[in-house]
């Protein structure tokens, strides 16, 4: 499902590239270097996170087909990444950060689905029938719950639990069809990247009182929680700044051919 996000992601960015009269070329050359920066940003985080739990020793922090990435993480060391490009090679950062931000949103919804399909990021007790899911035997929600007592050895499903790798997914993808409707009346470059940031840690903040992998860290709360509050006061600096530039967008500058 990570091969999928990349390859969805990176087609739609360089459509949207195309349309607002940005280099293609420039935006599969970025590609590699926010995929190598992503890859090891959600690595190092999620060691960071997980020393001494699921990772023990420093031979298994390379075991990423073990799973053990977190998104924050990605989101780092991406940007690390885009802005390191940038000291090689020009290109308008806002009106590119604007073109990628649908193919972000796009990547949540589908790493989510990579989520539910490994069992990972799993959610807490649901009452709902119609809503809860279960996990099969020896899942990391199965193995939670076995280790807290509150199913047999032998149970063969995991007591019903909120899905809320779906949950992210279905919000991924609401962001992406929020981004992409806003993208037409947009007034300054950099719009569509802010809405993300202010959008995204809201709901990921929501989402994860319901996820049931992590212990709180302070007042309860989770590092992604804690990173989703930093993010969002950080976007709303950023927005503040933003809307008092002026109107200005650089479709409109940029001549033809």
């Amino acid at each position: 499902m990570l091969i999928v996000a990349v390859s969805l992601g990176l087609l739609l960015a360089v459509w949207r590239s195309r349309r607002e009269k940005l280099d293609p070329n420039l935006i599969l050359d970025l590609s590699s270097w926010i995929i190598i920066g992503g890859l090891v940003g959600a690595r190092l985080l999620y060691v960071m996170e997980y020393w001494g739990e699921t990772i023990t020793n420093a031979r298994e922090i390379m075991h990423v087909w073990e799973g053990g990435i977190a998104f924050y993480g990605s989101v780092i060391g991406a940007a690390a990444a885009f802005f390191l490009f940038r000291v090689f090679r020009e290109f308008p950062v806002l009106a590119t950060l604007d073109a990628i931000a649908p193919s972000i949103a796009l990547g949540i919804a589908m790493g989510r689905i990579g989520c539910f399909l490994n069992g990972c990021c799993y959610g807490e007790l649901c009452p709902i029938p119609w809503l809860a899911v279960r996990f099969p035997k020896e899942s990391p929600a199965w193995l939670a719950q076995r280790a807290q007592g509150l199913i047999a050895r032998n149970a063969p499903w995991s007591l019903p639990i909120h899905p809320t790798q779906l949950y992210s997914a279905v919000d991924g993808l609401i962001i992406l069809m929020l981004l992409s409707a806003y993208y037409p009346i947009r007034r300054r470059d950099g719009e569509v990247i802010g809405l993300l940031m202010l959008t995204y840690p809201i709901t990921r903040f929501m989402v994860d009182r319901l996820r049931d992998d992590e212990t709180g860290l302070l007042f309860g709360m989770t590092s992604a929680q804690m990173i989703s509050i930093m993010l969002l006061g950080l976007g709303l600096v950023y927005w503040s700044l933003i809307r008092s530039r002026k109107s200005k967008l650089w479709v409109e500058t940029k001549p033809d051919g």
